[in-house]
């Protein structure tokens, strides 16, 4: 093949003007879909249970039995803004930040007993 014919086929393979536009576009639409496919399985849903705790942990009151993120097992004593203090055992309270709160201790989403 002669050099001026595989400088034709070079042209034409990578488009020409406007030509090559529309499927550099193209190109996009599956990362595009593959983008919306993990923002409706993993961020969506992780959202809604982000929210729901907010609402638990906005919403404990004194005597609610509750699980930590660090594993903790107590019945609230006393809530202050930012700070619950959870008893748990007979003269032993602990002084927990109000969002290592995980969940209620019957709550089937933490896996503690009721």
């Amino acid at each position: 093949m002669s050099s001026s014919g595989f400088f034709l086929l070079a042209f034409q393979a990578g488009g020409s003007g406007t030509g090559g536009a529309p499927n550099t576009w193209l190109s996009f639409v599956p990362m595009v879909a593959i983008f919306a496919i993990f923002y409706f399985l993993l961020v969506v849903p992780m959202r809604k249970r982000q929210k729901t705790l907010q609402t638990l942990v906005e919403s404990l009151k004194k005597g609610d039995r509750v699980v930590t993120t660090g594993g903790l097992y107590g019945e609230i004593a006393a809530i202050d803004n930012t700070v619950v203090v959870l008893k748990v055992a007979d003269n032993v309270k602990l002084r927990v930040a109000r969002s290592a709160i995980a969940g209620l201790e019957g709550d089937g989403n933490t896996g503690g007993k009721s």
